[in-house]
């Protein structure tokens, strides 16, 4: 009994041997060390998705001086990305948008029978109408140019586009707004503020700076 006792114990010892003898084997043969340096280390971006997608972020664009040469007809093909949301027709129904008939200088979240977003309303309170600048900037990016809008449309990118639809929805009123003045050198506001009154760019002149002639 005790040498069968005695053969297992030497079997065991002998096979916790052998499996020690190759893990210690494999691991001379086959042990790399770390390199000193690392041959294509990944670092993450900081600073968002702008920063992902190539650094700064873009310029804005001054819509005005391409509305003198849009293409309204071109526009009501763009405005087919719209339509599911919007309609433009006078007395046209509400859908998940407000209707856009006469939308050109219309008072901002004042569309009649439209519950706007907390985020409209807020926008509302300081930006008044639909200027030919909040339109553009709010087509291109609606959830930036308007914080907290439900609005979920992605954008329209092409300041091109932009132009011809705006175009198109200008022609959408009883009396079309006049189109900007395409001559004048205006500087376009920073996106979401409102351009600053003559009166307030008159005063932040220098003070250094000789009167006018009366």
């Amino acid at each position: 009994m005790n040498s069968y006792v005695n053969m297992g114990v030497g079997a065991f010892l002998g096979t916790v041997f052998v499996l020690m003898s190759v893990s210690i084997a494999s691991e001379g043969i086959f042990h790399s060390e770390a390199p000193e340096k690392e041959g294509f280390a990944i670092i993450a971006e900081e600073g968002g998705s702008e920063a992902g997608a190539g650094g700064a972020a873009e310029a804005e664009v001054d819509i005005k001086p391409l509305l003198a040469s849009a293409d309204p007809a071109a526009g009501a093909t763009v405005f087919k990305k719209c339509a599911s949301c919007h309609t433009t027709e006078k007395g046209g129904a509400n859908k998940v948008g407000p209707n856009l008939w006469g939308v050109v200088e219309r008072p901002i979240a004042s569309h009649e029978g439209f519950s706007y977003s907390a985020g409209m309303k807020t926008f509302a309170e300081a930006n008044k109408t639909w200027s030919y600048d909040h339109l553009s900037f709010f087509i291109e990016a609606p959830k930036k140019h308007v914080p907290g809008t439900a609005m979920g449309f992605a954008g329209v990118k092409k300041p091109e586009e932009r132009a011809n639809l705006i175009a198109w929805l200008r022609e959408q009123a009883d009396a079309p707004v006049a189109l900007p003045d395409a001559s004048a050198a205006a500087t376009p506001a920073a996106e979401g503020e409102a351009v600053k009154p003559a009166a307030e760019a008159e005063a932040a002149k220098p003070a250094t700076e000789a009167a006018p002639a009366q």
